[in-house]
């Protein structure tokens, strides 16, 4: 690589680095998974820097790098090793914002990891259906029942009433 384009990948990491550690945690659920996760993004991007300079938006093209990572980490060996034998008791549930971005986060990481990148890309990231399935190298209607049953798996977690379960959304 010449010299500046080690200069332009290293700006554009520094400027992109909380964007994608945000993402990251998003999915994750966990710090340090996320820098892992973004520390393998940012490996890979060096490598390819001279191709994703030329992609139409670079930034969506690191952060379908950074999603495509995360779905992939499930794949690789070490995945599998657990530290413990069961899962830690999820906290106890208290009404206020803080704790309710909790319960939502720890729910959103029992919900499979497909699904989670797609309730993260369109919710979080508010991304359109057909930007979400480029992303993840689907079809727009794989996207959109992916989001219903992350949505309904998230439902389910969070102890949403059934009859809130079988209810329209009305728009006023």
């Amino acid at each position: 690589m010449r010299v500046g384009a080690d200069e332009d990948y290293v700006d554009y990491v520094k400027a992109k680095i909380p964007a994608l550690r945000r993402l990251a945690y998003v999915l994750a659920g966990d710090p340090h998974r996320a820098d892992d996760l973004v520390q393998q993004t940012i490996t890979t991007l060096f490598v390819k820097w001279r191709r994703a300079q030329t992609a139409d938006n670079l930034d969506a093209y690191v952060r379908t790098m950074l999603v495509r990572t995360f779905l992939d980490e499930k794949r690789r060996a070490w995945a599998r090793v657990r530290l413990f034998r069961d899962t830690p008791e999820p906290p106890p549930y208290e009404e206020g914002g803080a704790e309710d971005r909790e319960v939502v986060r720890a729910a959103l990481g029992q919900v499979p990891r497909r699904q989670r990148a797609v309730l993260v890309l369109r919710f979080f990231y508010d991304l359109p259906v057909e930007e979400v399935a480029g992303a993840l190298g689907c079809s727009a209607g794989t996207v959109k029942s992916q989001t219903a049953r992350g949505l309904a798996t998230l439902r389910r977690l969070l102890g949403a009433p059934e009859a809130a379960l079988k209810e329209e959304p009305t728009i006023a």
